[in-house]
C-alpha cells in the first residue's frame, strides 16, 4: 500500500485528550471573558453565568453582557481549534463536541433541559462562529506551501 499525505491513523486516547483539552480552553476562556465583564459592571462571578439559562438575554445589560462573553469565547475557542486540533476536517466535530458537553452540563446544573429561545440562539452563533472560523484558521495552515529544498542555495 502506497504511503499516503498526512495519513490519518485513528488514535482514541489522543482524540479523548484532545476533547478534554477542547473542553478545559471552552470553560477557561469563558471564565476569563466572564470576570473581565463582571469587572466591568462590579458583579459578583457565579456559576450561573455560565450554566444557567435565565442569565443569557438582550433586554438586561448582565445579560448582554454575558452574550458578548459567549460570543468572545466563541472566538478564542477557534484560535484553540488551530493550536491544539490544526486539521480543518475536524473542527465541526470538535466544536459540536464541545457545545454537546456544555449542553449537558447545563441540563445537569439546571435539573431540566433548556427552553429558552435566548439560550438555543446564542449557542447555535456560538457554535458556528467557532466551527466556521476555526476552519477558516487551520485551512490557512493547512494550505501553506511546502518547502522542496530547504538546502541554502549556492551561487556558483
Amino acid at each position: 500500500m502506497a504511503a499516503q499525505f498526512r495519513s490519518y491513523v485513528w488514535d482514541p486516547a489522543l482524540i479523548v485528550a484532545q476533547m478534554a483539552l477542547m473542553q478545559a480552553v471552552y470553560y477557561g476562556a469563558l471564565g476569563l471573558w466572564l470576570a473581565l465583564v463582571d469587572a466591568l459592571v462590579r458583579s459578583g462571578p457565579s456559576l450561573d453565568q455560565v450554566f444557567s439559562y435565565e442569565v443569557l438575554g438582550f433586554s438586561a445589560t448582565p445579560g448582554r453582557l454575558a452574550v458578548m462573553a459567549f460570543v468572545l469565547n466563541a472566538l478564542t475557542c477557534a484560535l484553540g481549534l488551530l493550536y491544539f486540533i490544526r486539521r480543518g476536517k475536524q473542527c465541526l466535530d470538535f466544536t459540536v463536541t464541545v457545545h454537546f458537553f456544555h449542553l449537558l452540563g447545563c441540563w445537569i446544573y439546571n435539573s431540566h433541559f433548556p427552553t429558552t429561545l435566548t439560550w438555543w440562539l446564542v449557542h447555535i452563533v456560538c457554535t458556528a462562529l467557532m466551527a466556521v472560523i476555526g476552519e477558516y484558521l487551520c485551512m490557512r495552515t493547512e494550505l501553506k506551501e511546502i518547502p522542496l529544498n530547504s538546502a541554502p542555495k549556492s551561487n556558483v
